[in-house]
């Protein structure tokens, strides 16, 4: 039975090209599977694919596009995305059914083939030879073996057979060189062969470190993620009792006043009853959906979590690197499609009864007990729920007083995530990363009480110090190296990098545009002769290249263009009025986020200026906030009092 479930498997993982077992497989544009070799064989026997610059599938014939067409032919097929689920069903197989050493083949292998038959005693997963004690000796002592890893079999314990994977072109080489131009794993062959106009071929060992450090990082925010997802559950579940509270305390409502009026209207009193259940059992019922949807996406975010693991935790580089393609091509990618699908969707946000006791008195047989009144949470409320998954104390060694930090950034450094502070009160910058799984920090003293912070390069931050008219330029490695030191004619508190070549910079009433050099450029200080800004002492920079500048003298946020003219301002009045606007920043969407510090808010911004909602409350965890920064994947840094808190939107 076991034998024909086997070959009933060898039969799904059988490329229809070759009619062997699937090497190194890959899935066209249609979803067929075929041998990579195959693919490459087949695009040389048609002239027309070659001339339209296309992969056509020997199966169903629709063509798949070739992502460069520029290499060679021979190197088309390495372009299309591996089957990373047919190739582990592969490996599954080869694991069942030829396990490193079977009850079937304890013998020697190399005594074998010289006819004899002698026990074997070790297993070299190098070259896959069962030994016994004579030839493990020999192999011992080989110039090309004595670096191998012998395992005892004499405990009966069962080798895992390593994975080597061999080059498709040059049989007898195995890929360990990787083409960072092109992305791809090579022999020693191909390296020279195809690759050597390359500018960037490495051993795949020499990679091991990043794509660990890489992975590791893609774990831990899909850890974090998953942190989040079940902190939202709590807060639907809390949000359904609610809910549930709320529906109990407008029955008792409506009962009591109910009972205080004649028998002939309680056919009212029902049809009231009624429309409250039409009104919050289809409600719950979506959210209890909600919930479901939820533990979906977590049990999702579980399996990657594992799949990553089990590759961190793997002797294989090719297993680490399979991994790292896995996440770098997205196909571990999660998207979250409720949010465009909940955006216009309406929910209950309180139930209320309403008696009309007063035209019960005067008219019994229009008789209205009253009615049902349900507000909803806006559409845009419903897009995402932010949730606090870490807290950073900003105090390190060498700190005289607490702790006060006025801008953030965040950097991917050589895949190592690294949150860099200005922090103003201790005169330095500091940066906080994870190294070997511990928390790690560095300190970059200043001359004085350093302000804004902004990304210059992949690697490197600008920093003013307003109170030494300097701004520096640090290097994050992620330990903080200082590069160079400007000097200003003013007192510049706020950065923000327009280009390679410009920067803005927030003065006392007025946005200076600068050179590298830190030479005036431009002021923009008026508009239609009326001031501008007072204190405009935080800002960033839009995607389409105008500044938003965070002024906490006029209370607003005003987008300017780098010549100076105003594309629009927010200065809200009445309940929304900004108290002390900080921290700005941009999302992945394009909107804005804004600190109003003196209401410990996070408020959201469309992209013209509109007020969308509050992000973050004191309710999230967020006191005296100051400093902001927000990345495309969703996550929120916000500094106040002391620490940095990450918040991921779920």
């Amino acid at each position: 039975m076991a034998t024909a479930q086997i070959e009933k498997v060898r039969e799904f993982l059988t490329c229809v090209i070759c009619q062997e077992l699937y090497t190194d497989p890959c899935t066209l544009r249609c979803d067929h599977t075929f041998c990579r070799k195959c693919v490459t064989g087949h695009i040389q026997t048609r002239p027309d694919a070659v001339q339209s610059k296309t992969i056509p599938c020997a199966f169903c014939r629709q063509d798949t596009k070739v992502p460069n067409p520029s290499r060679p032919v021979e190197e088309w097929a390495g372009q299309i995305k591996p089957s990373i689920i047919i190739q582990g069903l592969i490996d599954t197989q080869d694991s069942a059914t030829t396990t490193a050493v079977d009850d079937t083949n304890k013998h020697c292998s190399l005594c074998d083939r010289l006819g004899e038959t002698t026990p074997g005693t070790s297993w070299c997963p190098e070259c896959e030879e069962t030994l016994c004690g004579r030839c493990a000796k020999i192999h011992r002592v080989s110039s090309g073996s004595r670096d191998h890893g012998l395992c005892d079999l004499s405990c009966e314990v069962k080798v895992k057979k390593r994975r080597k994977v061999m080059c498709q072109e040059h049989k007898d080489k195995k890929e360990e060189y990787l083409c960072l131009d092109c992305n791809k794993s090579l022999c020693q062959s191909c390296c020279v062969v195809y690759h050597r106009k390359c500018d960037s071929v490495v051993t795949i060992s020499s990679q091991m470190t990043r794509i660990k450090l890489g992975l590791s990082h893609k774990v831990n925010g899909l850890k974090k993620k998953l942190f989040g997802k079940s902190k939202k559950i709590e807060k639907q579940k809390s949000r359904v009792s609610e809910i549930k509270d709320n529906k109990a305390s407008v029955i008792e409502h409506i009962t009591s006043t109910a009972n205080r009026l004649v028998e002939n209207i309680k056919h009212k009193e029902k049809k009231l009853l009624d429309e409250l259940d039409a009104n919050t059992d289809t409600h719950l019922s979506q959210i209890d959906a909600d919930i479901k949807l939820e533990d979906i996406e977590m049990q999702m975010y579980r399996q990657h979590c594992e799949f990553i693991d089990q590759a961190l935790v793997s002797d294989c580089e090719m297993d680490l690197y399979d991994a790292y393609q896995a996440w770098e091509s997205g196909a571990l990618e999660l998207g979250d499609v409720r949010d465009k699908d909940t955006a216009d969707t309406q929910r209950i946000d309180e139930i209320r009864f309403r008696p009309d006791t007063d035209n019960v008195q005067h008219i019994l047989d229009d008789l209205h007990l009253g009615k049902i009144e349900v507000t909803y949470q806006t559409g845009t409320c419903l897009k995402s729920y932010s949730v606090m998954v870490d807290t950073t104390d900003g105090w390190v060694e060498g700190d005289v007083g607490k702790p006060d930090l006025r801008d953030v950034t965040v950097l991917l450094v050589n895949g190592i995530q690294t949150c860099v502070v200005t922090d103003n009160s201790n005169k330095c910058v500091k940066s906080f990363y994870i190294g070997n799984n511990q928390p790690c920090h560095s300190r970059l003293p200043l001359v004085n009480s350093p302000w804004g912070v902004t990304q210059l390069k992949e690697n490197q931050v600008m920093v003013a110090d307003p109170f030494s008219s300097q701004i520096v330029t640090v290097e994050v490695t992620p330990d903080l190296v200082l590069l160079s030191t400007i000097t200003t004619r003013k007192w510049y508190y706020s950065l923000a990098v327009l280009s390679p070549s410009y920067l803005a910079a927030g003065t006392t009433n007025c946005v200076d545009i600068l050179d590298m050099g830190g030479h005036v450029l431009r002021s923009v200080a008026t508009h239609n002769n009326e001031t501008l800004f007072t204190y405009p002492f935080h800002m960033c920079v839009n995607t389409k290249g105008n500044i938003l500048v965070s002024d906490m003298g006029k209370k607003s946020v005003t987008c300017v263009t780098s010549e100076g003219d105003v594309v629009w301002r927010y200065a809200p009045t009445g309940d929304r009025a900004l108290r002390y606007p900080y921290g700005i920043s941009t999302t992945g969407t394009a909107d804005i986020l804004l600190v109003d510090r003196n209401t410990n808010k996070v408020i959201q911004l469309t992209a013209s200026g509109e007020y969308v909602r509050d992000v973050l409350t004191s309710q999230d965890g967020v006191h005296s906030p100051v400093g902001l920064w927000s990345d495309k994947h969703g996550s929120i840094f916000v500094t106040g009092d002391g620490k940095i808190k990450e918040f991921i939107k779920t």
